[in-house]
Parts: C-alpha cells; structure tokens; sequence
C-alpha cells in the first residue's frame, strides 16, 4: 500500500476527483455535503493494477482549514496536486506548495481538473513552472474532468506508476503514529487512525501515547476497512486500543514505542530562510498530525540559518525530521521549512555560545551522524542516541552504556589527572581523591565513567580512591612536620628495628593514623598496625631473622629473635601472615612459606 494526500486550491475539485478515482466519498460530516466544502480529512482508497491498493487522504483547500490540511499532507510520502484548468493558480495554490516544499515532500503529480470547462494548457504551464521550483520538481501532468470521466484512466495510470516509484519504508523502523481521528465504537472502545510511514504495527503490541506517555496495547487493526493481524508503512490504519479512554486521544498526539523517540521541547534546527526575511520569534510548528506554539530563536542568519525552538508542548522527534513553522498572523502567511539537527540539545549559558553553536551546526550534514553529536555533547548514551534516531555506526562504549568523543574523553583523563593532583596537593595526608567528589567536580553524569577513565595511567583506583601514579623521581611531598616525625621514627628505629615507637611517642612527634597512612603510601614507613609503625624493608628483616629459627616456631621464639615485645610480635607475625611470608599452623605455631 501507498499514501497519497491530495493538495491544492478551495474549490477546484480535489473532493470530486476522490469521488471519482475511487467511488467514495471522503467528505464525511454532514455540513461538508450540505456545503460542498472540505473542512476536515477525508480518506478514500483504490486498487491499483496488480492488486496493490493506493490510499487517498482528502484535505481542505479554504485558507481557514490550514492546520486540517497539514495534518494530512505531514505523514504522506508523495500529493496528488489539484489545479482547476478554469481556475488556475490561486492564493491556496501556492500556501499548499510551500507547505508541500517546506515538509520535504518529494513525489507528486499534477491533475488539472476540469479540463471540459477551460483549455488546461495554461494552468498546467503554470502550475508545473511553480511546482518545478519546489521539493516535488518536475511531476508527470494529467489532464482531467471528474464530471465527464476525460482523463481518468490516465490519471489511475499516472497513479498507479507514481505508488510503485515511492522508496518502499523500513519496516522495522521506530513507529511513530500521528493521530488524525479518535472516536468510540460501541463494544470495541477507543480507535484511533492515522498514517503509518514507517515501522509495524501488530495485535498485542503495546504503544505509548505522547505527549503523556500513557502506555496502550493494540487491541484490533483494521487497514482499509480489513481487519489485519499486523500492518507495515505506508498505510493508513485504525488501531483499536485497550487501556485509553475515549476522550483521552486527539488530533496531534502521536503512538510510539518506547526508548526510539525522543520528547523534546527543545530542538537545534536548520532553517531554509529566504532573504530579507524578518523572522518572527513566535510561530506555530506542524509536524505530522501536530501542531504547537514554538520560540524561535536564531543562532546563525543567511540563505541557510539554525535557530533554536522551544516547544509549548513536547512532541517525538529524530534528528533529521522534517519541520514546518507558521506565522498565520503575518501577511501572505510565513511558511518555512526545517531540518531536526539535535533533538535535546545542550543549554546555551555562556556569553557567545549560541553564536559558536550556529557555527557549528551550520557545518552539519542535512542529517548529522552519531559523531556529529557526540563531538558536540561528549558524552551521550547509546539509549539517547538511538532515541533521536541514530543507532547505526556507533562507537564502543567507554562504560555501561556511555558513548564518547574521542578527543573530549581525552581531555577528561587530562582533567582527572589534574583534579586528583590538586586533591592531593590539597590533602597530602589523604589516601586518595573519592570518585564521588571527581564526578562532581568534572560535571560527569555517573560515576561509572570516572571508574573507566582510570583503568587508564596517570589516575589509579586503589583500596577505592583515586591516586596519581607517582614515579621514583618524583615522590609524593609529605608536610614538613610529617616528614620530620618520620625522621624522627627512623632514628628511634635504627639500632632496634623491631621496637616500634610506643603511641604516646607517635603523638609527641605528630603522626595521627591519616598522617602514618600517607607516609606508609609514600614508602616511608611500614604500617603494621595504626600504632605500629616500623622502617621501610623491615618485613624483609623479619623473614631473615625468623628464618634462622627451628621451623615450625612459636610467637615467643619469634619474639625474642626479633628482640621486640609481644605488642611488636604478635601484630608483626599476623602482617607477615597477610603478606605469605609466614604461614599460620593450627597448633599457632608458624613457618616461613
């Protein structure tokens, strides 16, 4: 299946040539047949030579019923373009076509209708000079009359030949389903319809409802009229849903799947701004079936300019999506195309930033790429990404599910190094800088990546704290009065190694436990406990002593062989049990490994 949505002027027979094509009438509320005037969507079909059945959705022409027709052109891949032959090009012509340009729309086709009332050659000549200069460019061209039948057979051909030349969707892409109608059936419930782009649709799949995000599961599908287990893009269907009331779907909201769009009320956009143009900072944006007040504000100016929206309500977008903003107040009515660059864009605080931001993204491909944003945010993860529409090509992951510029995860390790030095600098006595506070102070999101940047020298995790690798040449600087209690330690220390300073004297020479530790890390001293502290290597000296010994030992023998006391001893054989220098026996002898 295709979809095609018809466009053009008030009265020039867009409703009678459906009627025509496909034998049914697509005006549906009373007052349009009463009036003969489209007011709201209508939906009709066809089949097609080879069974293939062609969609049409039915929009109004009068100027009033703008955002009625542009809910119906915003999800169709391809417009059949109606100008009456007596008529010509009219005001609604040309607002049509903008839209049709401004949306992107790049199929269609001309029919000139009622070719039995005038020569068609001069609408046709100036309809397909004005269509040429568009998104649609060159389109096949079928003169008509719906009342007279001349030129139907040619029109379902040129029809038929248009829907097989349309790129076939993916059908597994992320659905995205405009509401257009929402309405009650009696021992059904809710039914929304819509057109489907892109993506399937199945019985039991569960949706949610934007902007709200109420979750919904399919209940029934019916696609032209058919109940159908499942549905893929291109085609109109009507979805049955349970777990939504009636009265709580509405033109404009959209059935997504979770975690493959992206609720913004904040997008970077490139815009297509015709010169000498005065851009309004308040417009109206359509996208799809919605429609919602925005904030326009311009980073860049010139024949391409990016400028930042803000949405009164958020809406599902990708990078990439196509946008139109309108100034319905303005005279001759201000209709401009956009292109999505960032769909959750960063904040612009910095004096300048939003000018180097239009800058930036200026350079941007029509459709940027996961490196585009990645080097603009630094950091994203893989689930947002994916979310704006971009899940192919990208990087390894740095952790868990974080993505990283190459050059910005570079200048974090740089940051790191720096912020852990200016800790210890800070707190020489510290054992380390908490990864907590390294998060804060580098403004990263999670923690997991200050853990993954230090798998990586200069920084260290150790014992749970952060440290810079020291090197021989350049040992850790310890407070002087730290430095000379050490001195001091070592002198008690060196005529009996084992005869640790007693707590009263660590005190007197003002080594606190943080000040023991940091000098035990700078390999000043050996910590055997808190309170006992011995010269650096005397682990070594043990084994030496207590290998001169009988094996197995006792911790008395090991004391007087040390020549220290059983405050010394006892916790000295334990460290050198931890170590594997010693082995503890269960009779508490012990020998050397």
């Amino acid at each position: 299946m295709q979809v095609i949505a018809t466009a053009g002027h008030v009265d020039h027979g867009k409703s009678a040539l459906v009627r025509a094509l496909t034998g049914m009438e697509p005006d549906r509320w009373a007052e349009e047949q009463r009036r003969g005037l489209t007011i709201d969507l209508g939906f009709a079909w066809m089949s097609l030579p080879g069974g293939d059945r062609l969609a049409l959705v039915d929009v109004p022409g009068h100027e009033r019923f703008v955002p009625n027709m542009l809910a119906g052109v915003g999800p169709v891949p391809a417009v059949l373009f109606v100008v009456a032959a007596d008529g010509g090009w009219m005001p609604q012509s040309a607002e049509h076509l903008a839209a049709i340009d401004a949306v992107g729309i790049r199929c269609g086709l001309l029919a000139v209708t009622r070719s039995d009332l005038a020569d068609p050659g001069p609408a046709t000549r100036q309809a397909v000079a004005k269509i040429a200069a568009t998104s649609l460019g060159s389109v096949e061209t079928v003169a008509v009359s719906a009342v007279t039948g001349t030129g139907l057979p040619d029109l379902r051909a040129a029809l038929a030949r248009l829907a097989v030349s349309l790129p076939v969707p993916d059908a597994a892409a992320p659905v995205r389903l405009w509401v257009d109608r929402s309405f009650s059936i009696r021992g059904s419930g809710t039914v929304v319809t819509g057109t489907l782009p892109a993506g399937t649709v199945r019985t039991g799949q569960e949706l949610l409802l934007t902007p709200s995000m109420r979750p919904a599961r399919i209940r029934g599908i019916e696609s032209l009229n058919e109940p159908v287990p499942s549905v893929h893009g291109v085609a109109r269907v009507a979805l049955n849903l349970r777990g939504l009331p009636a009265d709580v779907p509405a033109r404009g909201m959209a059935l997504i799947e979770a975690g493959r769009w992206t609720m913004t009320r904040l997008a970077d956009v490139r815009l297509s701004l015709p010169p000498q143009l005065r851009l309004p900072p308040d417009m109206t944006l359509h996208v799809g079936s919605a429609r919602t007040p925005v904030r326009v504000r311009l980073l860049s100016s010139g024949g391409t300019a990016i400028a930042r929206l803000t949405l009164r309500d958020p809406l599902p977008l990708h990078v990439g999506d196509r946008l139109l903003l309108r100034d319905p107040g303005s005279a001759g009515v201000t209709i401009l195309g956009a292109t999505v660059l960032d769909a959750a864009p960063p904040a612009l605080t910095r004096r300048g930033s939003a000018a180097a931001a239009g800058g930036e993204l200026a350079a941007w491909p029509e459709r940027p790429t996961a490196a585009d944003l990645l080097r603009r945010h630094g950091l994203l993860r893989a689930s947002a990404l994916a979310a704006m529409g971009v899940g192919s090509d990208l990087p390894p992951p740095v952790a868990g599910g974080w993505l990283a510029d190459p050059a910005y995860w570079s200048d974090l390790r740089r940051r790191l190094a720096d912020t852990v030095a200016d800790h210890a600098r800070r707190d020489p006595l510290a054992i380390g800088m908490p990864p907590e506070a390294a998060r804060a102070a580098l403004g990263l999101p999670d923690r997991a990546l200050v853990e993954a940047l230090a798998q990586m020298p200069p920084v260290l995790l150790s014992d749970g704290y952060l440290v810079v690798r020291q090197t021989r040449e350049a040992p850790p600087a310890l407070p002087a009065h730290v430095m000379a209690g050490v001195r001091a330690v070592l002198a008690d220390l060196a005529d009996t190694p084992f005869v640790a300073p007693e707590a009263g004297r660590l005190r007197e020479l003002g080594l606190d436990p943080r000040a023991i530790g940091a000098a035990a890390r700078a390999g000043l001293l050996m910590r055997v406990t808190d309170q006992i502290v011995l010269a650096p290597g005397a682990g070594a000296e043990a084994a030496l002593a207590l290998a001169r010994l009988p094996q197995p030992f006792t911790a008395a023998e090991a004391r007087q062989a040390l020549g220290t006391t059983r405050r010394v001893a006892i916790p000295l054989l334990e460290y050198l049990d931890r170590a594997g220098i010693t082995q503890r026996l269960p009779d508490d002898r012990r020998r050397l490994r």
